[in-house]
């Protein structure tokens, strides 16, 4: 079964440009009912025990939208953990720079092309940075849907514009969330390692694999997947 992965940081490591509050509900409650549901569906699909991007494919490709719902947006919520860090953060540097440069020119360009996009995003969804044939591009994906059944799309960062992602701190004003969130608190170095494992170097991020159940009863009994 999947577990809630811990978030990377403290809950109010973000503070004050994404709350302890909106942490502790954002990712206790709405991101664990995400997993607790994708759990009950896969094994009713048949699918327990396969990596959660296997899941995300599979749910797609059956047109299961109850599972692909839950279980996208599992990944994504985990994905956009690691998207984060505490103020302070290294900039842009190496290659990523140079690939923003190239598709962009320059990191004020790729931000106003990122809060455009999803300040411009009409109700819940993702606003995405991602490696793609033709360079870098800012899109955007609605409700659950993801990069994981896009080809030729590699995530690098993402944003979240469900409103339980900013409403505890920004009210209704996505915009200033968006760029507030650019400014400070978008995680340069895993963007980069993200450009780096699109090319072949390094490992691309990965929903931790599922655990196996606990034993039921008795010292014969064995864990199931």
């Amino acid at each position: 079964m999947f577990v809630l992965p811990d978030l990377p940081y403290p809950h109010d490591a973000l503070a004050p440009f994404v709350s302890g509050e909106t942490l502790r509900t954002h990712h206790g409650k709405h991101h664990k009912t995400y997993v607790e549901k994708t759990n009950e569906l896969a094994a009713q699909a048949g699918l327990a025990g396969r990596p959660l991007e296997d899941v995300v494919r599979e749910a797609y490709k059956r047109g299961d939208k109850g599972l692909f719902n839950n279980a996208a947006q599992a990944w994504n919520h985990a994905f956009f953990w690691q998207c984060m860090r505490p103020p302070g953060g290294a900039a842009p540097s190496g290659d990523l720079i140079r690939a923003i440069d190239e598709s962009f020119d320059g990191i004020e360009a790729l931000k106003e092309a990122f809060v455009e996009e999803g300040f411009g995003h009409f109700a819940s969804g993702w606003v995405w940075i991602v490696m793609g044939s033709e360079g870098l591009k800012v899109i955007s994906t609605h409700d659950a849907d993801d990069t994981l059944v896009r080809e030729g799309l590699f995530p690098l960062l993402v944003c979240d514009l469900w409103e339980h992602a900013y409403y505890l701190d920004y009210k209704n004003d996505r915009k200033a969330f968006l760029e507030r969130w650019f400014d400070n608190v978008a995680n340069w170095d895993f963007a980069a390692a993200q450009l780096a494992a699109s090319d072949g170097q390094g490992d691309a991020f990965r929903y931790p694999p599922p655990e196996k159940d606990a034993p039921s009863s008795g010292p014969e009994d064995r864990p199931r997947a």
